[in-house]
């Protein structure tokens, strides 16, 4: 007779070999990275690091934003880049570089949490690592959110079930990336211990990867040379390793700032290429920018004007707008495109001027007032807001008032904002 323990484990194998099935022969694609894909554009929480002030304008073009960052990262900068990306029509994700940086908060707004797996780097970078972040999970997050939800006589053994349940469940949601670190000297390989002598040639990323697919079930693979770009070395491992892939995912990251070096990834075998330092770049460009456009034009001057200004005064051609818009496959224009945003971003930036102006002469003294005075000098057309529509989930009118009145509460030192604006680009 069969007993309950072998029926179980047959069943466990059962389970096991038709999820081997799903992933590799079966009809469906299985992987939670959806294939379409393409472009992942890469935010860093850190304070100095800064958003465009019309980010959705940027953003709508990119597949899906990662959230993460190496220095100056805190789980409370962190959530605040959600707060920023949560109204957008596109999908935010949570890279974290440690473990708590995940909260209730930043896991209830992100698509998924995708948990590096450095390939290349020491066995604290593989193995540590998750288990640092598997004990601060059951042993810190699920249990203050079971706390804050069941009763407080909720018995201290149930607790403890539901807690290793939790647990499990979070670990199954995650996405986890498997890295090959290719820039010795970057910040995430001194984190891994990444040295010269660990850096991989073609056959070696594609047996790494392989291994990744196979044993540890990655749904990415990612091949990182983290703010340097790569090249035909890149495309050479691209190549190889897309070859032996059938399930996970293929990306690629690092130095991306034209359509060239963007293609060449993509056409090498990359399933999507992934930008970071360019997309930061537009707001520390816009922010010069826009302090020249207050020196030369009049709070109230029309959009013609300020468009020729633009092109008067900017090389839109070399500029980090054209740079970012250039690595976006669908952006069929992007030297015209930046171009637009740019002089966008100048109208609604004088525009907030003129308005902080006045409401410094109005001194309302609470967001109630200040909102009221907002809708009454506008008359109901909020500054950015024909330029943000059709870039978020829900009324972009909303969006601009919001950010409309954050950015005058913080000029008037009002109560606290709903939206971290300190994290754009530019100030009134």
């Amino acid at each position: 007779m069969v007993s309950f323990d072998e029926f179980a484990r047959g069943v466990g194998r059962l389970v096991d070999t038709v999820g081997i099935v799903g992933r590799t022969v079966g009809p469906f694609d299985t992987n939670p990275v959806p294939r379409e894909w393409t472009h992942v554009t890469k935010l860093d929480p850190e304070n100095a690091k800064k958003l465009p002030l019309l980010y959705p304008l940027f953003l709508r073009h990119t597949s899906a934003v990662s959230v993460g960052g190496s220095s100056d990262v805190t789980a409370r900068n962190t959530e605040e880049t959600f707060a920023l990306l949560e109204p957008l029509s596109v999908p935010a994700f949570h890279e974290p570089s440690e473990a708590r940086h995940v909260t209730e908060r930043t896991r209830e707004a992100a698509a998924f949490i995708a948990i590096p797996e450095v390939l290349n780097g020491d066995s604290e970078s593989l193995v540590g690592t998750l288990g640092k972040g598997t004990e601060y999970i059951r042993e810190e997050l699920t249990p203050s959110m079971l706390a804050e939800k069941l009763p407080w006589w909720t018995p201290d053994r149930v607790l403890d079930a539901l807690a290793n349940v939790a647990t499990s469940l979070l670990l199954s949601e995650a996405v986890f990336e498997a890295y090959v670190i290719q820039n010795p000297d970057s910040a995430a390989a001194r984190e891994a211990n990444v040295e010269e002598d660990d850096l991989l040639a073609a056959d070696a990323a594609k047996q790494h990867a392989m291994a990744a697919e196979r044993h540890l079930e990655s749904e990415l693979v990612y091949l990182e040379y983290s703010g340097t770009y790569g090249g035909d070395e890149a495309a050479d491992i691209l190549s190889a390793v897309a070859d032996s892939l059938d399930w996970s995912r293929l990306w690629y990251g690092g130095g991306l700032d034209s359509r060239e070096h963007a293609q060449a990834m993509l056409d090498a075998g990359a399933d999507t290429v992934v930008v970071g330092d360019v997309f930061h770049d537009v707001a520390a460009e816009e922010a010069t920018l826009c302090a020249d456009a207050r020196d030369d034009l009049s709070t109230d001057a029309d959009a013609e004007t300020i468009r020729e200004w633009v092109t008067d005064h900017v090389d839109v051609d070399d500029s980090a707008a054209a740079r970012y818009l250039s690595t976006v496959p669908s952006v069929t224009d992007p030297v015209e495109t930046a171009e637009r945003y740019l002089a966008a971003t100048v109208e609604t930036h004088l525009e907030l001027t003129r308005l902080g102006e006045l409401a410094a002469e109005a001194e309302p003294t609470t967001r109630g007032e200040l909102r009221r005075f907002v809708d009454e000098q506008t008359d109901g057309t909020i500054p950015g807001e024909r330029h943000l529509q059709g870039t978020t989930r829900g009324e972009s009118t909303s969006m601009a008032r919001t950010i409309t009145v954050d950015v005058l509460a913080r000029r008037l030192r009002l109560d606290e904002s709903e939206l971290p604006v300190s994290h754009l680009s530019t100030a009134v």
